[in-house]
């Protein structure tokens, strides 16, 4: 159960870190910096196996799959 709650509560940084490139706050943002100390060293690596879609990063979206499918195996 703890591991599904840690599963979504980064399922949610995640999608924090899409809406925070939306809105491109200054990177000196508190908010930005933590955001990014928490995603990056998983989407960084996601970002180089991906093939270029012409400016789309489809990175947070893979992450959240990957999220989601192994909180389903937990779940059984």
């Amino acid at each position: 159960m703890i591991l599904r709650v840690l599963i979504d509560g980064y399922s949610l940084v995640v999608l924090a870190s899409v809406v925070l490139s939306w809105i491109r706050l200054d990177e000196d943002n508190p908010l930005v910096k933590i955001v990014g100390a928490l995603t990056e060293p998983i989407l960084g690596p996601i970002r180089r196996i991906l093939p270029d879609f012409g400016g789309i990063d489809f990175s947070p979206m893979l992450l959240l799959l990957g999220l989601r499918f192994l909180r389903g195996l937990l779940v059984r």
